[in-house]
């Protein structure tokens, strides 16, 4: 995730985050703070340190064990800039121009700049530096994996067969997909969705709870999943299940006849339940720096031998000279 604001929100949570907890019991993880993608728009310096920390806070405090898998910053291993360069010099500028995201952002009137329009090569040096079998991603980031397969596929056309390895996706299809709490027909958004649509995860109780008093919901009473009609309501319904892990079926049936004042009331209950231990281990992070900064570290240690090692053999293979050892 991208440090791009001063807290991750519900959306993140509950559709990225949580699987990211439950996927260390099958694999072995690296999740790091992409802090070099976030260059590609104007930041304070002080903010983007003081966000990275908060990032890489945030993962610990909602489940990533720094003991099991690697919690790293993107810029702390330098093989991700190496290897971006690498993949940029297998890329077609017709091809890189044709990517969704930089199409969008310059279509809304974003600052284009060359980063933005490279971005997808350093992601997929991000992915292919740790031989990662699987990625997990949503819907919207099947064509980033896409171009990351057809780049180590080239690569290894071109230079040497099993250099890299070719990801696949792994989709997590039980994600909660969180909408704005002002327009739920929009996705959860920390860059485009204002504060009254996002519950971020840093939120005090009162704020949260006022935040789902005031969710946009439709002029029915009838507390019922049905994302076309009642986009508002379904949303809510998500939001309470994914946290309560009570079936959607048994919560419009316990709510029939209640309306939605006492049915928003629960779910802001079941929010901040769910958000005040996450709340309380953030804290205890940021209050220590040093021990935070020791965590982050740590990850990347572990991550710079899986990178250099893949580092080495893409230097052999595109016939870079090896630096002597004197």
């Amino acid at each position: 995730m991208q440090p791009t604001s001063d807290s991750l929100h519900l959306g993140n949570y509950l559709g990225a985050l949580l699987n990211w907890v439950q996927l260390q019991d099958e694999f072995d993880a690296y999740y790091f703070v992409a802090d070099l993608h976030a260059l590609t728009v104007p930041t304070d310096p002080a903010v983007l340190r003081h966000r990275t920390r908060v990032t890489a806070a945030q993962f610990i405090a909602g489940g990533v064990d720094p003991l099991r898998s690697a919690v790293f910053c993107q810029s702390h291993v330098t093989e991700h800039a190496e290897l971006g360069w690498v993949m940029n010099c297998l890329t077609a500028e017709g091809e890189a121009r044709r990517m969704t995201q930089f199409k969008d952002k310059v279509a809304k009137g974003h600052n284009a700049n060359v980063g933005l329009l490279t971005y997808p090569m350093l992601m997929a040096a991000d992915i292919l530096m740790y031989d990662a079998v699987y990625v997990p991603v949503g819907e919207d980031q099947r064509q980033h994996l896409e171009i990351t397969r057809d780049l180590a596929e080239r690569f290894n056309t071109r230079y040497a067969a099993d250099t890299l390895v070719v990801p696949q996706p792994y989709i997590l299809k039980g994600s909660a997909k969180i909408m704005d709490l002002t327009d739920p027909n929009a996705k959860m958004s920390g860059s485009t969705s204002p504060d009254k649509g996002l519950i971020l995860l840093s939120d005090p109780d009162a704020r949260i709870a006022k935040k789902i008093r005031s969710a946009v919901t439709d002029t029915e009473a009838e507390v019922r999943f049905d994302p076309e009609t009642k986009a508002g309501i379904s949303n809510l319904l998500v939001i309470h299940s994914a946290l309560s892990g009570t079936p959607i079926p048994e919560l419009e049936a316990r709510f029939a006849g209640q309306g939605y004042g006492v049915f928003k009331n629960e779910v802001a209950a079941v929010v901040v339940e769910a958000v005040t231990p996450f709340r309380t281990r953030m804290s205890e992070l940021l209050d220590d720096p040093a021990e935070l900064d020791r965590l982050i570290a740590m990850g990347a240690d572990r991550a710079r031998e899986v990178a250099q090692a893949t580092m080495a053999r893409v230097r052999a293979a595109v016939g870079l000279l090896p630096a002597a050892r004197l």
